[in-house]
C-alpha cells in the first residue's frame, strides 16, 4: 500500500481498511524470519535451474537427432 493510500484510508475511516491494515500487519509479524524467507527464495531459484537444466538436456538430445525421423518409401 502507497503512503498516499494509507493516508487516505485513514483519513475515510473506513473499517474495512483499518482491519486490512491490521490483518496485514499482523502476519508480516507472525511471518518468517528473513532467514527462512532467503532459504525458500533459494530453494525456488535451484528448483528453476534443475528445471531449466532438463529442458536443456532434452534439446540437446534432440537436435543431435537421437530419434529416427521417419523412413524412406519408394512409390510406384
Amino acid at each position: 500500500m502507497t503512503e498516499q493510500t494509507a493516508q487516505t484510508h485513514q483519513a475515510s475511516g473506513c473499517i474495512f481498511c483499518e482491519a486490512s491494515d491490521h490483518m496485514r500487519k499482523f502476519f508480516r509479524d507472525i511471518g518468517p524470519s528473513e532467514e527462512v524467507s532467503n532459504h525458500f527464495r533459494q530453494s525456488r531459484v535451484e528448483f528453476l535451474k534443475g528445471i531449466r537444466r532438463i529442458l536443456d538436456e532434452r534439446i540437446d538430445k534432440v537436435s543431435k537427432g537421437g530419434a529416427p525421423r521417419g523412413t524412406h518409401v519408394v512409390v510406384d
